[in-house]
């Protein structure tokens, strides 16, 4: 699948356990599209950020949620969708906020 840089890395995931492991590890999470791979999210975040060199990325896939079924005939689902968290070399860093 021939995705763009924009469409793979879809926004960044700015929570007090996120801004934690950008201080003391030089790591940072994305929410990206569920089909992309490890290699694609490393090339679209160098591209994004050209000053930065990514070490290594983690992903994860997140299941979607049933919702509790309240009047309705088909109970509600959140959506999946995929986590990265990209490793930078130190020294490098991303300005998020």
């Amino acid at each position: 699948m021939n995705l763009g840089v924009h469409q793979i890395i879809q926004a960044p995931i700015l929570t007090e356990e996120s801004q934690i492991q950008a201080r003391n590890a030089n790591q940072y999470s994305f929410r990206v599209h569920p089909s992309a791979n490890k290699r694609q999210i490393r090339d679209a975040i160098e591209s994004v950020f050209p000053d930065v060199k990514v070490v290594s990325v983690n992903t994860m896939n997140y299941a979607g949620k049933r919702g509790a079924q309240t009047g309705r005939r088909r109970p509600g689902t959140t959506a999946k969708w995929k986590k990265a968290v990209v490793t930078l070399r130190d020294g490098d860093l991303i300005n998020l906020i």
